[in-house]
């Protein structure tokens, strides 16, 4: 999955190529399998509502892991 991901506002927080998420700045933040998403350590932190589509809304509870810059 490749596209783009917004938070429950609607404003892009991050972009996901592959199987990494990465900022808007092109760092890489998260790895995703599925629709889990994982710290780069390995520690699950949390789920994205699905990955049909080429862009992703985030639920509120989801918000945290892309804060504001």
């Amino acid at each position: 999955m490749d596209g783009n991901i917004f938070n429950s506002s609607g404003k892009p927080v991050a972009t996901v190529k592959g199987s990494s998420v990465y900022d808007l700045r092109g760092n890489k933040l998260y790895n995703l399998r599925g629709t889990n998403i994982y710290r780069l350590s390995g520690e699950l932190v949390g789920h994205l509502a699905s990955t049909s589509g080429t862009n992703t809304r985030l639920d509120s509870a989801t918000d945290k892991l892309f804060p504001d810059r």
